[in-house]
């Protein structure tokens, strides 16, 4: 299914990873999009990065990189998450619109934007189209968790049409949609990390076995609503951190945290849900990182390793 989240440092830099879920991977590698890259938009002719060059997680696709999750150079970063039945993107082109086919969604933003402020502007021209990139990948139901150092907002284009919503919790999940995630976290408002105080009930003095004891509550399981919830409350009581090696863990753990173990969750095929991947990208290094199912070593990959001014995509 998935989960994505974004933070920033003491030093106002943004991390922002995500896990991909489910019961098998795509053959996905890390792609760098530089900044003499060109492709022929669906709808828009020839583009080419804006903003510096683009890394994520990506299958590429007739030269055109298919990401699942990318950041660019300035630190604007977007990730798609599953939103079967929900999403109902426009059928065809709309007079007077720009038309972004979904599946260039997120190289659209990240090539023509730096900051969540002008993508949440542009978007109230933007109509996502329903064209696949060819006949073999059809087209997927997604919305769209977009962040920077300063905030990040969700987008759902609906049968309503283009709903943006300001994320001021900083995570996403999968359906239903944002605002009934949002609406929900206050059945849990009885959360707290802290350790309570003893208590008297009569005479007899109670104290909390150990900490944990105000999480008590805080769903376990897979679903999606649930990991909303659990990434929600982890997000927001992870201490503020300084240095790169601090804030990586800081959003492996947190993913971690919700991420999806072989045989503990079926789908409707009777095939399990796995985190395949976890991947980030932290603005200060401006470093991609991500670990698998299989190995669980977190491999670092520099945008510095790389011929930023070339014209060719690479994949890693």
């Amino acid at each position: 299914m998935c989960t994505g989240v974004r933070f920033s440092d003491a030093k106002g830099n943004m991390y922002f990873g995500r896990n991909l879920d489910w019961s098998v991977g795509y053959g996905q590698k890390v792609v760098v999009t530089p900044r003499g890259y060109k492709y022929q938009s669906a709808f828009l002719g020839e583009q080419s990065p804006k903003h510096g060059a683009i890394i994520g997680m990506a299958i590429v696709v007739a030269n055109t990189p298919l990401y699942f999750d990318c950041a660019n150079e300035v630190g604007l970063a977007i990730a798609g998450l599953n939103f079967p039945g929900y999403a109902s993107y426009a059928p065809e082109a709309a007079y007077g619109k720009t038309n972004v086919a979904a599946y260039e969604f997120p190289l659209w933003v990240t090539m023509n934007f730096k900051s969540v402020d002008e993508v949440e502007k542009a978007l109230a021209d933007v109509a996502i189209v329903a064209k696949p990139i060819n006949d073999k990948f059809p087209v997927s139901e997604l919305h769209f968790i977009i962040g920077d150092s300063k905030r990040s907002i969700v987008v759902e284009y609906t049968a309503n049409g283009m709903e943006i919503y300001r994320n001021d919790v900083d995570v996403l999940t999968n359906q239903p949609g944002y605002g009934w995630h949002k609406e929900n976290l206050r059945n849990y408002m009885n959360l707290f990390p802290q350790m309570p105080a003893k208590i008297n009930w009569s005479k007899a003095e109670m104290k909390a076995f150990g900490s944990g004891s105000l999480m008590r509550g805080l769903p376990g399981d897979y679903y999606s609503p649930s990991r909303f919830v659990r990434v929600a409350y982890l997000n927001t009581h992870y201490p503020v951190k300084t240095t790169e090696e601090e804030n990586v863990s800081r959003l492996f753990h947190t993913l971690t945290g919700v991420a999806m173990v072989d045989g503990a969750a079926e789908m409707a095929d009777g095939k399990c849900e796995i985190t395949v991947y976890t991947g980030g990208y932290s603005a200060a290094s401006k470093t991609y990182y991500y670990n698998t199912y299989e190995n669980p070593a977190i491999v670092a990959v520099p945008m510095s390793d790389f011929d930023l001014d070339a014209a060719e995509l690479v994949e890693k």
